[in-house]
């Protein structure tokens, strides 16, 4: 039986076609894999690259970042490569990328060579970053939109603990990772290099899901559209869906710059709130977990072996908490997840700052007395708890769905590039900043974050819950949030 939802059509899903829609989306969401491959690969052989081509901390905390960058420009520019070639050929594009990069850090011989291979790596990821979000809050039904999209976050938890898990292994069957393994190759050269197998999974399957229906309709291929939204979603009247869809684009025509530009500071009100949003997620300091895990463990007196079991452990409990929220969020709804997690992430990473503070000795000699170890690991663990359960996988949801159509497609570009920006900026600045001013005062700093990031739910984030793309628009943002803004 059909239920109505918050837009202007009542839509219908058989389970068959929902499975379709999983499938289709799990396809798309291999992507977020690839993200969360990249983003804990170097984890286990930042201390190997640093010993192998002598690096300072400064430098290596570029090379380990600087895919960051090429992240950034991939997302800035997806938005267009997608509007004009296509969302699944973009994939493929992503995909071709990442394989490069992965082939291209296995044999890097100097420092520049794998700066560069790192940049090309962080414009395929870049890409898949914004495509796969935006491609299943194209196909997925409004009713199942949330936990569908929060697919990515679980791809990307479930990439991280992949590779944490193979660099575990095989730094384990070398007896470290700067020993040699196979082909008289070092360990953290095979790291790099597993990194070409999930890579041509995604563009397979990139090469098997079907086009985006609004993309379709973009290009005038009705038909298609149609077609694609029968077999996806079930829905009782394709043909109407896709004259809704006509509507929204020929009056709102195709995102560009000039469609998110407004009143605050040069931009619309809702594309700050994107920005800020994604900005929020990385200052909380989660990559800060999954880049520089196995060697935070190090320094505070675990063994090499311990660190690494530590930081699979940590990436377990990503996994599990964000399958939570998929279950949770469209239920719950966006903004109360967002809240639970930064309360919560702002108590953990206190208690994770209060344990630092107690460190002593120096260097690589570092250590926690007493119950300092096991409340660090304690507040670090709650802080993954809340943020895979909230921020994690609920940010990638709205920056797919919260924005008008004729300004989406631009402003989850520059959301996602925020996103990535900031996640340059915390990672670069991480190892040396642990060195000036210590691990008790960058947890704190991230735990202000935290704090912040509730009052800026509660003031500014709207709710997207189970409405259909074509009803959200920058009036109906204006009237939900004008009393929560005026509020003292």
């Amino acid at each position: 039986m059909a239920r109505t939802a918050s837009g202007p059509q009542p839509s219908s899903t058989s389970s068959g076609h929902h499975g379709k829609a999983v499938g289709i989306s799990i396809a798309a969401a291999v992507g977020g894999f690839l993200f969360g491959f990249d983003s804990s690969v170097i984890n286990g052989a930042v201390d190997s690259l640093s010993s192998h081509f002598e690096l300072n901390a400064f430098l290596s905390g570029f090379v380990v970042s600087i895919a960051l960058l090429g992240c950034a420009v991939g997302a800035w520019y997806a938005g267009r490569l997608a509007d004009g070639w296509g969302r699944r050929n973009v994939m493929i594009l992503g995909a071709a990328m990442f394989f490069i990069s992965s082939a291209g850090s296995a044999f890097a011989f100097s420092v520049p060579d794998l700066m560069l291979w790192r940049v090309i790596g962080g414009l395929g990821i870049g890409i898949a970053s914004v495509i796969a979000p935006a491609y299943i809050s194209e196909v997925a039904p409004a009713s199942g939109r949330g936990a569908l999209g929060s697919l990515q976050q679980l791809a990307i938890t479930i990439g991280q603990l992949v590779v944490l898990s193979s660099n575990k292994g095989l730094a384990a069957a070398a007896g470290g990772a700067s020993e040699e393994l196979w082909l008289n190759m070092p360990a953290w050269r095979w790291m790099f290099l597993v990194g070409v197998l999930p890579a041509l999974v995604y563009g397979v399957l990139a090469m098997l899901i079907p086009e985006s229906p609004r993309y379709l309709v973009l290009k005038g291929q009705y038909e298609k559209a149609a077609g694609v939204l029968q077999r996806v979603t079930g829905i009782a009247d394709p043909e109407r869906k896709v004259q809704e869809i006509r509507e929204t684009l020929h009056k709102e025509h195709r995102s560009s710059f000039k469609d998110i530009r407004g009143p605050r500071m040069g931009l619309q009100p809702l594309v700050w709130v994107g920005i800020v949003m994604a900005a929020f997620q990385q200052l909380v300091g989660i990559n800060a977990i999954f880049y520089y895990s196995t060697t935070l463990w190090k320094s505070v007196g675990f063994s090499e072996s311990d660190s690494f079991t530590t930081s699979v452990i940590t990436a377990g409990i990503n996994v599990v908490m964000t399958v939570v929220a998929m279950l949770f969020v469209d239920r719950v709804g966006r903004r109360r997840l967002l809240s639970i997690g930064s309360a919560g992430m702002f108590v953990a990473l206190l208690l994770t700052a209060v344990a630092f503070s107690q460190q002593q000795g120096s260097g690589e000699n570092v250590t926690l007395p007493g119950p300092y170890g096991p409340l660090a690991l304690i507040g670090a663990n709650a802080f993954v708890v809340f943020f895979a359960l909230s921020w994690g996988p609920v940010m990638w949801v709205m920056l797919a769905e919260m924005f008008p159509n004729r300004m989406r497609a631009m402003a989850l570009a520059i959301g996602t590039a925020s996103n990535w920006i900031f996640n340059f900026l915390v990672t670069f600045s991480f190892e040396p900043m642990t060195t000036k001013v210590g691990l008790s005062w960058l947890y704190g700093a991230f735990a202000f974050f935290a704090f912040a990031s509730f009052f800026f739910v509660q003031r500014k984030v709207p709710e997207t819950k189970q409405r259909e793309l074509e009803s959200m628009t920058g009036e109906t943002y204006r009237r939900e949030t004008a009393g929560r803004t005026k509020a003292p």
